[in-house]
């Protein structure tokens, strides 16, 4: 598990303190739309700032910065984008990522009110998430997020000999989507909100594996869950809820298992017993306080506990190929019964 060195000097704690200028950096060309003004085309300041309607020596101030944070090309005084800023940052791209980006922009005053949350234990004022516009903008942003990710994470999963299954609370359909991509004889149910779902179906109507997806919309953690799934993927849904709302949903799970089937959890889980690291998992902790009224990030060893407490007779964790999950920590698989879970494809197995 990766563990970032300490603050062991004033020095590491200044540069830790200021490490929020380069993303007020990146936040401000994206309010100005500077990446969508600028395109293909290659821009001198003063004309560049003519355009958006900005001063010549702080839009300079700040290309200068995205330059050397390799968002933008300088040569003399001309400026261009690279490929990223022209494709995920430039709104006129099909590339484009701006629901998550707008959701990494509200959140930077969001934030700003830590303080305020940790006194109160509570989550910061923010939209309504059933709220029918928000909850759009949400799983678009949850697909821009998982769009690359997706795919890898299903390369790695050994799917042969699956033919249901169903994605609890996936929100867009990505995983469900990277799935059938790859298994050709799968169908795959995606669960959650109306909302949800009506997003889900805009993404997989234009794909061809996208008509072996189905939809349900349901309180999966207040209604039982119709039918029985030879897999059920549960991705980045876990850090939501309370302890006590996993565990009562994880002893509803089995009835929607066919005998053998498993359950796959990936989350941003905490890997060492102190609970400390990976740090990315303690940070992800801190949104869910400012977000969610009682979601938090949990270990693998009691995600485990709470599993077999529910009756799944194996759990194991399984290490995906580094750099290719949502988190590091991998998944956690957990079988219905005692049967061997199936091996995974270029991952290294662990019992927990």
């Amino acid at each position: 598990m990766s563990r970032r060195r300490g603050l062991d000097s004033f020095d590491d704690f200044r540069d830790a303190a200021v490490a929020y200028r380069l993303p007020r950096i990146l936040f401000t060309a994206l309010e100005l739309n500077l990446f969508t003004v600028m395109g293909a085309r290659t821009w001198t300041v003063p004309e560049l700032a003519k355009q958006l309607r900005v001063s010549s020596r702080g839009l300079a101030i700040l290309c200068r910065n995205l330059a050397s944070a390799g968002l933008l090309k300088k040569r003399g005084a001309l400026y261009r984008t690279t490929v990223l800023a022209n494709t995920a940052l430039n709104a006129r791209s099909p590339a484009y990522r701006g629901a998550y980006l707008d959701l990494l922009r509200g959140q930077w005053e969001d934030w700003s009110k830590l303080t305020e949350s940790v006194r109160r234990g509570r989550p910061v004022e923010h939209d309504d998430p059933d709220d029918l516009k928000y909850r759009r903008a949400f799983t678009w942003a949850m697909h821009h997020r998982s769009s690359d990710v997706a795919p890898q994470v299903a390369a790695q999963v050994n799917l042969k000999g699956v033919r249901t299954l169903l994605d609890l609370g996936g929100g867009p359909g990505t995983y469900a989507l990277a799935f059938l991509a790859r298994n050709p004889a799968l169908r795959a149910t995606v669960c959650d909100r109306p909302a949800a779902l009506k997003v889900a179906r805009e993404i997989a109507a234009p794909l061809k594996h996208g008509r072996r997806l189905d939809y349900l919309p349901l309180d999966f953690m207040s209604r039982l869950i119709p039918g029985r799934y030879d897999v059920i993927w549960y991705s980045n849904v876990l850090h939501i809820y309370s302890p006590a709302q996993n565990k009562a949903l994880f002893r509803r799970l089995p009835s929607a298992l066919t005998p053998g089937g498993r359950l796959l959890i990936q989350d941003a889980f905490v890997l060492d017993r102190n609970g400390l690291y990976p740090q990315e998992a303690n940070l992800f902790a801190v949104t869910m306080l400012l977000f969610t009224e009682e979601g938090n990030t949990y270990g693998v060893g009691d995600t485990t506990e709470w599993l077999r407490e529910a009756g799944f007779g194996r759990v194991r964790r399984v290490k995906l190929r580094d750099g290719t999950g949502d988190w590091e920590g991998g998944l956690l698989e957990a079988c219905r019964s005692n049967e061997r879970p199936n091996r995974y494809r270029g991952s290294r197995a662990r019992r927990s």
